[in-house]
């Protein structure tokens, strides 16, 4: 019996095969070939298992495979996609995946009759992106909201560079078609452009360059401008945070990665960043995460969580005018667990600022705000949050 592919992933290795089928035009004789005639770029099988005889090549995704369903034996993989076979037509059943590997591959299995080439392996079984859905939120939020419809979105990295869009209601559109893996941060949290819409802030790896992506309003990101000229590599964290200063602009945090101090970058009237003030003398290399959440506690001003890597311990920083104050245990441990925590304000439709957790390779975790700080107990969602690159 055959597995799905997640779970074949998360077990043992096979090496698999697959086929995205350009049919060979009516009435016409198939040329000779062998395996080293596969061109760059292509996906070719044999009916045979010496790489002899006739020769399937494809470069795009075929729903059916002509007469050459169920004649695989012998496949290649030379393009820069992924080739998923099935079962079944129109990508049904029984997947299987080669990637370009450099040499050929003997199928077992008699049944390929379908092919679908794809930029990532998780495209053979489901979307590009993972499921998400949300509540409407009774008001407008003033963070978490990309499109102005009171729901709580999510923006997803690929693993080869794309960035999707997710509204809420179980969709996903592709907001970046590629490059996004240059960025080794990327944070949102309200309007830094003053436009009235949530913007992305990215720092490059390559230059150590902040760059400021205005929101459209529709989820999409505008033309990109350069906030930070180099230097940002120094720092370790990254944390866009909301109004920390009081003057309604959303500020940035940041943590040196030499001394381990904070630093607050206050926003400007033109979206950019003002003169930083220090607000933590040191220790905050201790923390491996940090999150703008928003309102946590109810006082009316926004806050942070921090996760101690030592401990796994989760701890709230609450707002005051200009700084951070004590901090509030809000997780005993275990949060380390969590690859990613993603704060997109009122995902449960209660009026009170929520949060994510990315954990346990495929699942998402929901936990719901309380509104005096603290999380209520979390619950998983769909599995379906595998083999991407980062959410925010």
């Amino acid at each position: 019996m055959r597995k799905p592919l997640f779970r074949r992933l998360a077990s043992t290795a096979v090496t698999l095969g697959l086929t995205s089928a350009a049919l060979l035009g009516s009435g016409t004789a198939p040329a000779q070939a062998a395996v080293g005639d596969c061109p760059t770029g292509y996906f070719c099988a044999w009916a045979d298992t010496h790489g002899t005889g006739s020769m399937f090549k494809t470069n795009a995704s075929k729903a059916t495979l002509g007469t050459w369903d169920n004649k695989f034996r012998l496949v290649i993989n030379r393009s820069s996609l992924i080739a998923c076979t099935y079962d079944q037509p129109n990508y049904v059943d029984g997947v299987s995946w080669y990637e370009n590997e450099g040499y050929p591959t003997s199928i077992a299995s008699t049944s390929v009759s379908s092919v679908k080439m794809v930029p990532t392996l998780r495209e053979c079984e489901t979307d590009a992106y993972p499921y998400w859905s949300a509540e409407t939120s009774p008001t407008a939020a003033t963070f978490g909201d990309m499109n102005g419809d009171r729901t709580s979105d999510v923006l997803v990295r690929d693993l080869v560079g794309r960035l999707w869009f997710l509204p809420g209601d179980g969709s996903g559109r592709k907001v970046g078609s590629g490059g996004w893996n240059a960025f080794d941060a990327m944070v949102r949290h309200g309007d830094f452009s003053r436009d009235g819409r949530e913007d992305v802030i990215t720092r490059e790896k390559a230059t150590g360059k902040l760059w400021l992506y205005p929101g459209t309003g529709t989820g999409g990101l505008g033309t990109r401008k350069l906030i930070g000229a180099g230097g940002w590599n120094a720092m370790s964290r990254i944390a866009a945070f909301g109004d920390l200063t009081g003057d309604a602009k959303s500020d940035l945090l940041a943590v040196e990665r030499s001394t381990g101090r904070l630093w607050l970058y206050p926003g400007t009237s033109t979206g950019t960043l003002g003169a930083r003030k220090l607000i933590g003398n040191g220790g905050w290399n201790g923390m491996n995460a940090l999150t703008g959440v928003g309102d946590m506690n109810g006082d009316g001003r926004a806050d942070l969580y921090a996760r101690e890597a030592s401990t796994g311990k989760l701890w709230l920083y609450p707002g005051k005018p200009g700084a951070l104050g004590a901090r509030v245990l809000v997780g005993n441990g275990g949060w380390n667990a969590m690859t990613s925590l993603i704060a997109n304000g009122d995902w449960s439709g209660d009026g009170k600022p929520d949060l994510l957790a990315t954990g346990d390779y495929d699942k998402l975790l929901q936990y719901e705000g309380t509104g005096t700080g603290g999380l209520r107990a979390g619950d998983w969602t769909t599995g379906t949050w595998w083999l991407l690159n980062g959410a925010f």
